[in-house]
């Protein structure tokens, strides 16, 4: 059997999805992200009978039910379901912030690396970044970074933190640190947005309640579609008055969704059932043992679910790598030259694992 390769067109580029004989696309062990989980069948029952209504119009039940509980979970007064986590960043930027203001994050944070520079389209933000050691910055690195403004400079206008730090390898920021840094900047008028995409993770891996991460910070976005496993969709949080603004920006941004109720039942369940993230994390655990049993791959052991391998060692590029083991039926993605990334999920089992580690071996 001759299976052709599929292109897809994404955002102007071109990603080849590889399906061949040996390992059509139903054999592969998924490992490019958590973004990948299919909804389970509980999911699928849950989206086809939810109550529905236009969400635009603030009558879809299942849209706020959803919200409320979100909102509860974090310790927050209100919440805005949201498409996608870039666009719960952007509104939250929009929201904080006056047009010429600065925004000051770790210079590897997704808001600057992955949302085509958002910041600047959307709030017309000049953005300061921090090398910030683990990705977070200190309260002396806040305060450093401080700009008062006036008539040469702007104003520091917000403080954008991640947490997990998905560019430096899934890393759970310690709470402690995390609070101080929060302080530091409400101690200069500064509001807090936390990019919390994976943020159960983090508490997971630290043995808090995730209010330990959100109750400090002026609002939170989380995503439902990474590692809790929904389909579709993220959360953003705050007050009351920020909701309310950000329902504005939301609807700006071609945010707005109808009969939302058919995708937010399957957040809902995702948001309750979230036990099998300590297993992402031993799976991942799992994983960077056997990778780094591979002579010349040097693998980061991993705080969360995600493993970050250097192939430099190996003598091939991370495409080059990612290509072989694809034949050997296990996908990861490039996080850099000589970076492979690989992130467990709850599609993938402890036999997965097994069997992926087994299969890179084999190829190295």
């Amino acid at each position: 059997m001759e299976i052709s390769d599929t292109i897809a067109e994404r955002a102007g580029e071109r990603t080849v999805i590889r399906l061949t004989a040996a390992h059509p696309a139903s054999d592969m062990i998924d490992l490019r992200s958590d973004t990948v989980t299919r909804p389970s069948d509980e999911m699928r029952e849950a989206a086809a009978d939810a109550a529905v209504g236009d969400d635009v119009h603030g009558d879809d039940p299942t849209v706020a039910e959803l919200e409320a509980r979100a909102a509860e979970i974090v310790g927050a007064e209100a919440a805005l379901f949201v498409p996608s986590g870039t666009m719960g960043n952007q509104i939250a930027a929009r929201v904080h912030t006056e047009r010429g203001q600065e925004a000051i994050t770790d210079r590897e944070s997704h808001v600057v690396r992955y949302e085509r520079a958002g910041f600047a389209q959307h709030s017309a933000l000049q953005i300061r970044t921090i090398d910030a050691e683990r990705g977070l910055p200190t309260p002396e690195q806040v305060e450093a970074a401080y700009l008062e403004g006036g008539l040469h400079r702007p104003e520091t206008g917000l403080l954008s933190l991640e947490n997990t730090h998905n560019a430096r390898g899934g890393l759970a920021l310690d709470p402690d640190a995390f609070a101080e840094t929060v302080a530091a900047a409400h101690d200069l008028g500064v509001p807090v947005h936390l990019d919390g995409a994976r943020v159960f993770n983090a508490a997971v891996a630290n043995d808090v309640d995730v209010t330990a991460y959100t109750e400090p910070v002026d609002s939170v976005m989380f995503c439902l579609s990474k590692g809790l496993g929904a389909p579709i969709g993220s959360m953003l949080a705050g007050s009351e008055a920020f909701i309310e603004a950000a329902i504005g920006i939301r609807k700006l941004l071609g945010g707005g969704m109808r009969q939302a109720g058919m995708v937010a039942a399957p957040g809902l369940l995702a948001l309750e059932n979230r036990d099998h993230l300590q297993t992402d994390h031993e799976n991942a655990t799992t994983l960077a043992a056997g990778l780094d049993e591979i002579e010349g791959l040097a693998v980061t052991p991993p705080e969360t679910n995600i493993v970050l391998a250097d192939t430099a060692g190996l003598d091939v590029t991370a495409s080059t790598f990612l290509e072989a083991i694809e034949d050997e039926g296990v996908q990861a993605s490039e996080f850099g030259p000589y970076t492979a990334r690989f992130v467990t999920h709850w599609d993938v089992t402890a036999a997965d694992i097994e069997a992926a580690i087994e299969a890179v071996q084999t190829r190295f």
